[in-house]
């Protein structure tokens, strides 16, 4: 004869554990990620690095946002501020 003894104690626990091994496989999952992406901090895994505004502004020409008049003038503000 079986006994059907266990109380919602008991199914509590075993959801509050299946939710943490979850989260414990995601956040394994992320770090792993991460540590694919090494050095290569862009896109998704950029969410703390700041780009320099150089950068930017010589992405931005690249792009055809901006011609070389108005990066050179753009670059100079840069320049100055410093």
């Amino acid at each position: 004869m079986m006994m059907w003894g266990y109380g919602i104690g008991s199914w509590l626990a075993m959801g509050i554990t299946t939710i943490l091994l979850w989260a414990l496989i995601i956040v394994g999952i992320v770090a792993l990620l991460r540590y694919i992406a090494g050095g290569r901090q862009t896109g998704w895994f950029a969410a703390g690095v700041r780009t320099p505004p150089e950068e930017v502004l010589a992405e931005r020409l690249a792009r055809g946002e901006i011609d070389t008049e108005e990066y050179r003038q753009r670059l100079e503000v840069l320049r100055t501020r410093r």
